[in-house]
């Protein structure tokens, strides 16, 4: 079983930026691939970017392609999604994810566990 807890959401101002924390507990880890997603009211769940935890192999959505930055800190087994020049339209529940393999995957239904999700707002 896989803990994952979400942290960093908020309100802010368009062009502004924010920081997510995620933050896994619950196994050892080694093998394995992260993501994050997010659901805007209404709307499917969809994927915004993820990394593969041994390599480092990083893959973004093209809506915040060169805005998003996805990392993780292994020592702390924790990922990370800094988020910069934020758009209304970025205003969605944040969630991280992840998947026993470390073959990264778009798909939300292909991820194993999930976090309770974090509330972005961008205001314009």
């Amino acid at each position: 079983q896989v803990q994952l807890v979400e942290s960093g959401g908020g309100l802010v101002q368009a062009g502004g930026s924010l920081r997510l924390s995620c933050a896994a507990s619950g196994r050892t880890f080694s093998s394995y691939a992260m993501g994050w997603f997010r659901q805007a009211p209404g709307k499917e769940r969809e994927f915004v970017a993820a990394i593969s935890w041994i390599g480092g192999s990083t893959y973004y959505a093209d809506s915040v392609k060169g805005r998003f930055t996805i990392s993780r800190d292994n020592a702390k087994n924790t990922l990370y999604l800094q988020m910069n020049s934020l758009k209304p339209e970025d205003t969605a529940v944040y969630y991280c994810a992840f998947r026993n393999t470390i073959v990264v995957v778009t798909t939300p239904g292909l991820y194993d566990y999930w976090g309770q999700g974090t509330q972005v707002t961008v205001s314009s």
